[in-house]
């Protein structure tokens, strides 16, 4: 024996009720304060997830991806503990085999007690104790959990709500684009017309001329389909980014109507002294 299993060993047998108690009470606070440590982060990666997807374009899949991790994160804790607790009973010499202590702990931390697997009887009353450290984990990670599954449902509340406002956002965009469309193509049919009347009669180098007018025009209105189509565009996009963006608040000064004409009260003089009449 070596290290701690040393050290336990040389406990007079009328301590050892004492020694475990002391043992355990201090690994099971030890343990919770790391859990607690733990909770406290993972709830502060929960929130600033949050907060990165209330703005910008709705993403459904990463909220769910954000709940999924912030869920497997409050579980890596518990198997931590668990793990944290059969390393601690192997150096001590009270479990031989690690996976013997894994699958004990895991026994006693969840409340279970079921398993062939126990403790020197001197110190079976660290048994209880681990269960007493499971208790008070869960318990935290249940008030945890709690806030992070509200969290979730309102932040997928918020997604929706923008998922239906980027929907309308790229339907005005479609309509706007092909409204434009429609105009360019009806400028370039009316051109057309009147080329083609005016071409009525005229001589082949003149008609010539004109074909060569309607083809530069025909591409000046192409072109100028293709910038409103780019606006209309940029714009939509610039729309869909500043979903859920809070609303900018008004200059200081101009809320409350600052800025406007001072009151006349401020510039009332006093009146007039009243005279004395003789």
């Amino acid at each position: 024996m070596i290290g701690p299993a040393r050290w336990l060993a040389n406990v007079p047998p009328n301590l050892t009720l004492t020694a475990a108690i002391l043992l355990g009470s201090v690994i099971l606070v030890c343990l919770v304060l790391f859990h607690g440590t733990g909770v406290h982060y993972i709830l502060e990666y929960h929130k600033a997830g949050v907060v990165r997807l209330r703005q910008g374009r709705p993403h459904r899949a990463a909220a769910i991806v954000l709940f999924g991790s912030a869920v497997f994160l409050l579980l890596s804790l518990h198997i931590a503990g668990v793990i944290a607790w059969s390393v601690i009973l192997t150096n001590l010499g009270l479990i031989a085999d690690a996976k013997d202590a894994i699958y004990f702990c895991a026994n006693a931390y969840t409340t279970l007690g079921y398993g062939t697997v126990d403790l020197d009887p001197n110190y079976r009353i660290i048994s209880p104790i681990i269960g007493i450290s499971g208790l008070f984990t869960f318990a935290w990670t249940t008030s945890a959990l709690v806030t992070v599954v509200q969290t979730h449902n309102a932040l997928l509340d918020r997604l929706h709500e923008e998922r239906l406002k980027q929907k309308q956002l790229r339907l005005e965009l479609s309509r706007a684009i092909h409204n434009a469309k429609t105009r360019e193509s009806d400028d370039e049919r009316h051109e057309s017309m009147e080329i083609t009347q005016e071409s009525v009669g005229a001589p082949l180098y003149g008609r010539w001329q004109r074909w060569r007018d309607e083809r530069q025009k025909v591409k000046a209105f192409r072109q100028e389909y293709r910038r409103e189509r780019d606006r209309l565009v940029t714009a939509e996009s610039a729309a869909e980014d500043a979903l859920g963006s809070p609303a900018t608040p008004p200059p200081n000064g101009t809320a409350n109507g600052a800025g406007s004409a001072p009151s006349s009260q401020s510039h009332s003089t006093e009146p007039p002294q009243n005279t004395p009449q003789h």
